[in-house]
């Protein structure tokens, strides 16, 4: 099944895609209120996309379902990962990347931007996408199937720009987590811009004002 999206366009026409990819229970809904917030006027139109993940059962809140791109299993989210889970939503934001292309849009001028499990999500797809992108943003998230990168990771994308940014008294992905997807990043010689603000699992203005400049820095070309 196709991912259900919310999208809007800041001008007719666009020429640049902005994939902005929400946390686990929430949707695009969500995240609608802070892309709005972007101001990318100085490139011209841009298309923002903001999926929904899936309707499942999540492990760790006792099987509720709700929206999630794959099954927390529990706190450790490096140990034991639902690489099925993980995989299924790959392959679907793969056929998003690929819908912005078949509308017109080159994928160096489609970024991803993902908080949460929807950072992870950003880095598991965009770091294996056959085609070089914009850049890839990671909010208070982590590296999923970390073991796998190295052996994964696509060429096209080996000088991808990076944005990740963590709260320090994040308690749901911790700060640590953060530092060290990041650090396994920079080992596999990714540039990255890294962030970190006095804050929970959350978002706050100064990264936004941070992650604006970051999009026209990398949409610009």
């Amino acid at each position: 099944m196709p991912l259900e999206t919310l999208e809007f366009e800041t001008a007719p026409q666009p020429t640049r895609s902005v994939i902005v990819l929400h946390g686990l229970g929430d949707d695009g809904h969500g995240w609608a209120p802070i892309a709005q917030e972007l101001d990318l006027s100085p490139l011209g139109a841009v298309r923002f996309v903001l999926p929904h993940a899936p309707m499942q059962p999540v492990t760790i809140n006792n099987g509720y379902v709700m929206r999630a791109w794959y099954d927390i299993l529990g706190t450790d989210l490096a140990r034991r990962e639902d690489e099925r889970g993980l995989r299924e939503s790959q392959q679907q934001l793969e056929a998003l990347i690929a819908r912005e292309k078949a509308r017109g849009i080159p994928a160096s001028r489609i970024a991803l931007v993902g908080f949460s499990q929807g950072s992870a999500m950003a880095l598991l797809t965009g770091l294996r996408h056959g085609e070089r992108l914009a850049g890839i943003a990671g909010l208070s998230g982590y590296l999923p199937l970390a073991a796998t990168t190295a052996a994964e990771r696509s060429e096209a994308n080996r000088d991808v720009p990076l944005f990740l940014a963590h709260g320090t008294e994040d308690p749901v992905v911790m700060h640590s987590r953060g530092t060290a997807s990041r650090d396994a990043l920079a080992a596999l010689g990714y540039t990255i811009e890294w962030h970190e603000y006095p804050m929970p699992h959350s978002v706050c203005a100064e990264e936004i004002d941070d992650l604006n400049r970051w999009l026209l820095k990398v949409l610009a070309h």
